[in-house]
């Protein structure tokens, strides 16, 4: 049995509850359907343990709403009992397909009115739980985390106000700069990375790849994200190479200085596939930038992966590509709210990571380590032999 599909018969920390906010009930019942799963073998290897009753459930999900007055105020109610439990909240900020209505106008729910909610649910907890954990995804103002100028640092100041209401670990998934972690030094926080979801999606989905130095590359879209794409490089056996974005420092457009041109550091790409991994695409101009430079430069396929597919301004440039030839795929998880026309792209695979959050909650519920989940080196390099040896099936 796999490390990651481990079956724990230590007592959990508490029973196990899960608060899916809103905007994340899909992702949720999907979690929830693999803790019932993996936790009916568990309960069966106890049977007749009477400390283990009530520790198999039909659910985990914690029946909370949060509601909306009117005045566009809030409140959160929990419906069920959550004494001594051991909560999971989890959050898609990045959801603004949710509505509320205020002075009869259709509001979009943004960043803020979801940080807001989490708030208000932990406040409605009123201490009454034994612990209170809080899966973020897309963290909450990720991309401001640092001060340039004169600039409020909003993603610490929100760690520090969960950090205040006791919140006792914090986890995200490619954080775009993991230090924020900084600003809660002695609360549990973990940047995870779904690496090995993402290679498994791409193996299965591009059978004809062939992953080594002479057919593929990694190439790293900026500076910012080398660290990302030498973890893929060296998992998977390939060279790296790099683009650094030459800005006009003289001028600001949409908060940021624009770019003048994607300058290129690396080996040839001549005739390989490559594999650009990035934390998200927003508008996705930049990325398809460099997929066209890389083109240029005769590459042969060119693949995307992210954590995160925002698609701020819709999929049509990405279709424009895709029909050009210029991109291939591009895979991103369902951590975040897709839109209908992306998940039906023609260029697009979802990465599936509902499972992997259950290992995750699983582990952390019964107290465990999660160091085998967060460096999954070993189930890649499992991976990677079974696809030399052709035994990739739908089953990995």
């Amino acid at each position: 049995m796999a490390s990651q599909d481990k079956i724990y018969t230590n007592m959990p920390i508490g029973p196990l509850g899960i608060i899916a906010m809103r905007g994340s009930s899909e992702l949720g019942k999907l979690v929830d359907n693999h803790l019932i799963n993996k936790r009916r073998t568990a309960a069966e290897i106890n049977k007749g343990n009477k400390d283990y009753l009530g520790y198999l459930k039909d659910s985990y999900l914690i029946n909370a709403e949060c509601l909306r007055f009117s005045s566009g105020e809030g409140k959160a109610v929990i419906k069920d009992s959550i004494r001594g439990y051991d909560l999971y909240i989890l959050c898609d900020v990045g959801n603004y397909s949710c509505t509320y209505t205020m002075h009869g106008m259709v509001n979009h729910m943004s960043p803020d009115d979801h940080f807001q909610d989490i708030k208000r649910v932990i406040s409605a907890i009123g201490g009454k739980a034994r612990r209170i954990n809080v899966i973020m995804p897309l963290i909450y103002s990720g991309r401001q985390h640092k001060r340039v100028s004169r600039e409020s640092l909003d993603c610490a100041i929100a760690l520090q106000e969960l950090e205040k209401l006791g919140v006792e670990n914090i986890l995200t998934f490619d954080a775009h700069d993991p230090r924020v972690q900084n600003a809660i030094p002695i609360k549990g926080f973990e940047n995870i990375s779904p690496v090995y979801q993402i290679i498994k999606t791409l193996v299965r989905t591009e059978k004809d790849l062939k992953i080594d130095r002479n057919n593929m590359m990694v190439v790293s879209p900026d500076e910012g994200g080398i660290n990302r794409n030498i973890y893929y490089a060296n998992v998977l056996g390939l060279d790296l190479g790099m683009f650094y974005k030459r800005r006009d420092l003289t001028r600001v457009v949409n908060g940021k200085n624009p770019i003048i041109k994607h300058e290129y550091l690396g080996d040839s790409v001549k005739g390989k596939d490559v594999l650009i991994v990035d934390d998200m695409i927003s508008s996705g101009d930049s990325i398809l930038s460099i997929a066209q430079e890389l083109k240029k430069m005769k590459a042969r396929r060119v693949y995307i992966a992210v954590s995160f597919g925002l698609f701020t301004e819709g999929v049509q440039k990405f279709d424009e590509f895709y029909q050009k030839g210029i991109i291939t795929r591009v895979f991103s998880t369902n951590l975040t709210y897709r839109k209908e026309e992306l998940k039906k792209a023609p260029w697009y695979s979802e990465v599936d990571v509902s499972k992997f959050v259950s290992l995750l909650i699983d582990t952390l519920n019964h107290d465990q380590s999660l160091s085998s989940l967060l460096d999954p080196s070993a189930k890649i390099h499992a991976l990677l032999d079974r696809v030399k040896n052709g035994e990739i099936t739908s089953n990995i």
